[in-house]
């Protein structure tokens, strides 16, 4: 799983464009979600996102993902769930003070959002994990919250 965690970091910028692809399919899939049901979709949804994102990025399904963010570095694999950047126990080799074995998310985070479209998108402030909506879809809540406000401005 590891391997796989930095070879997403390595290949962020083209995993973005795949992101970037699959976004705009989400969203024109929207008026089939608000038909089924949102609350309907969560779970056959999570599986899958757990599944594909689980392999690709370890992710922890918090329910609030900042992969695009972060350079493809999930930052809730870090020992500590730092959020916005590295603890002041990262090694002078770029490990975990707590992993040693594991090379600090946020120094791969670094590492990915270099190559990606803003690489200074990392440095937008991250809110903490609302651990209400953690083991959720962040693929139906970005779905779900755009288009809520897309209602709202157009007055639906």
């Amino acid at each position: 799983m590891y391997r796989v965690r930095q070879w997403s970091v390595t290949h962020a910028r083209r995993l973005e464009v795949v992101y970037r692809g699959f976004e705009p399919l989400l969203f024109r899939l929207h008026p089939l979600f608000k038909w089924l049901g949102y609350g309907r979709l969560e779970k056959p949804v999570r599986i899958v996102e757990k599944a594909v994102k689980g392999f690709m990025f370890d992710c922890q399904m918090c329910g609030k993902c900042a992969l695009s963010a972060t350079g493809m570095s999930c930052p809730m694999n870090c020992p500590k769930s730092i959020r916005n950047g590295p603890c002041g126990g990262v090694r002078l080799d770029g490990n975990c003070e707590i992993k040693p074995e594991m090379r600090c998310v946020w120094v791969e985070a670094w590492r990915g959002s270099r190559q990606m479209r803003d690489p200074d998108a990392i440095q937008q402030v991250q809110i903490p994990v609302n651990h209400l909506i953690k083991n959720s879809s962040s693929w139906l809540r970005v779905v779900r919250l755009e288009y809520a406000v897309h209602d709202e401005e157009t007055g639906k």
